[in-house]
C-alpha cells in the first residue's frame, strides 16, 4: 500500500499519456503526475506521423524535440494518379518516444506496472500495490464498445537495411497502385537513412485481424519491385487503428465515470486513424488547466470528446461512403479522386479544418459510389446496422 497521493495518475504509457505528462512537467511542474505502463518500455511499437499544418505554430515548437525525421514533401500514387505533394511530413518512433519520455519524466514513470483495476480514487496493481490519486486517467487504447462502430486501418511493418541507397526524396504515404485484395491496400514508406526505409503494408479492412507472416512476404515482394536489395530486417511493428464509422458518444462516456484520453478517449483523427496532433491538443489542454479531480477531468475531457466528435461527423460520413457504399475493389479510386483536389484543401482536411466549400468539392463531381448505397450510409446508425449485419 502506498501512503503516497499523486495529483494526477496516467494509465498507459503511450503517446496520448505522456505527451500530457511532458506538458505538465513544462507548464506546471509542481503538479505530482505518474504515468504507468504495463510493459517494459513506452509506446508500444510503433510510428507516428504527422503534417506540420495539423498543429499551432506553438504546438510545432514545444514538440519539436519529439521529432525525429522530417521531409519537405510526400508522394502518392495510384494505377491513375502520381503526385507530389509539397507539404511537409514528420514522423518519430517508439524508440526515440520511450528515450525522450524516460529522460524527462524520469520518477514520473513507472514500467512493468500492470493496473488491474482504477477508479476515481486511484489504482491497484497486480503485485496488489494500491496507488491514490486525486486524478485517474485512462489512456490504455482502443476501447471496445456497443455504441460505436469502427472499421480498421492495420499495418504491418519492417524497416529495411538495404545494400544500397533507395534513391526515394521523400516519403511515399499510400502506394496503392498493388493489389487491393479486397480492402483499399496500400504500401506507406518512410525513408529514414539513404539507405534505410520504414516500409508498411496498410489495409482499410472491416476485419481488425492482422496476417503478419503474409504481410511480411508482401514486404519482400515490394522491395523487390522497387529493385531494392534488403541487407537486413531491423525492426519489425505491427497495428490496428480504429477508422470511426459512427455510434452514440454520449452513451459511449455514460458506460462508466472515467476520464479517458488518447484513442480510448475517440480523441484521433477520424479517416485516419493518426493520433499524434490530437494526443498535443490534448495534452495543451490538460496542462493549461488545473488537474482537479477525476471527476472534474471526467467532465472536461468528455465534453472534449463530445465536441472532437461533433467536429468530426464529415470524416464519419466520408468513411461510410469508403467502407459501406464503396465496393471493395473501388476503394482505391475514391481515394485516388480525392488525390486529385488542391494542396490546401488536402492539408485542411487531415487538419481537422475543412471548410464548407471543401465538404462540397470532395462530395460534388463523380465520385465512384453509387447513389442508393451513399444514401443509405448517410445516418449514423446506418454504421452500427452494417457491423450488425457483417457479424451475423
Amino acid at each position: 500500500m502506498s501512503d503516497r497521493q499523486y495529483d494526477l495518475i496516467f494509465v498507459g504509457g503511450g503517446l496520448a499519456s505522456c505527451l500530457a505528462a511532458y506538458r505538465l512537467k513544462q507548464l506546471q511542474p509542481r503538479v505530482e503526475v505518474l504515468v504507468l505502463e504495463h510493459a517494459a518500455t513506452l509506446g508500444g511499437n510503433h510510428t507516428w506521423s504527422f503534417f506540420p499544418t495539423d498543429l499551432s505554430v506553438d504546438q510545432r515548437r514545444w514538440i519539436e524535440p519529439l521529432v525525429k525525421y522530417r521531409w519537405t514533401s510526400y508522394e502518392v500514387r495510384f494505377p491513375d494518379r502520381r503526385r507530389r505533394l509539397q507539404s511537409g511530413y514528420c514522423s518519430t518512433n517508439s524508440e526515440h518516444f520511450h528515450a525522450l519520455m524516460t529522460a524527462e519524466l524520469d520518477h514520473r514513470i513507472r514500467v512493468n506496472a500492470e493496473v488491474v483495476s482504477l477508479d476515481q480514487a486511484g489504482v491497484t496493481l497486480s503485485s496488489g500495490e494500491r496507488i491514490s490519486g486525486r486524478c485517474v486517467i485512462d489512456g490504455r487504447g482502443p476501447q471496445p464498445s456497443r455504441y460505436l462502430a469502427f472499421g480498421f486501418q492495420k499495418f504491418t511493418g519492417q524497416v529495411l537495411q538495404l545494400a544500397k541507397p533507395h534513391g526515394l526524396e521523400g516519403p511515399i504515404i499510400m502506394d496503392a497502385t498493388v493489389d487491393q485484395a479486397g480492402d483499399y491496400r496500400f504500401f506507406y514508406t518512410l525513408p529514414l537513412t539513404p539507405d534505410q526505409v520504414l516500409v508498411e503494408d496498410t489495409r482499410y479492412s472491416n476485419e481488425p485481424g492482422l496476417d503478419s507472416h503474409r504481410d511480411v512476404t508482401e514486404i519482400g515482394e515490394y522491395a523487390k519491385l522497387q529493385g531494392w536489395q534488403v541487407a537486413a530486417v531491423v525492426r519489425d511493428e505491427q497495428g490496428v487503428l480504429p477508422i470511426t464509422l459512427g455510434g452514440n458518444i454520449d452513451a459511449y462516456w455514460a458506460e462508466d465515470e472515467i476520464p479517458k484520453i488518447g484513442l480510448r478517449g475517440v480523441l484521433f483523427n477520424a479517416a485516419t486513424g493518426y493520433s499524434l496532433a490530437d494526443a498535443v491538443r490534448t495534452a495543451d489542454a490538460i496542462a493549461e488547466r488545473p488537474p482537479g479531480t477525476t471527476r472534474d477531468m471526467y467532465e472536461f475531457l468528455s465534453q472534449r470528446s463530445r465536441q472532437h466528435w461533433r467536429s468530426q461527423g464529415f470524416l464519419r460520413l466520408l468513411n461510410r461512403m469508403l467502407f459501406i457504399a464503396a465496393r471493395p475493389d473501388e476503394r482505391n479510386i475514391v481515394i485516388q479522386r480525392f488525390y486529385g483536389l488542391r494542396l490546401p484543401l488536402i492539408e485542411r482536411f487531415y487538419a481537422g479544418r475543412s471548410t464548407i466549400l471543401d465538404k462540397m468539392r470532395i462530395l460534388t463531381g463523380k465520385p465512384p459510389v453509387a447513389i442508393l448505397p451513399a444514401i443509405r450510409c448517410l445516418p449514423e446508425s446506418s454504421a452500427v446496422d452494417f457491423l450488425i449485419e457483417e457479424t451475423s
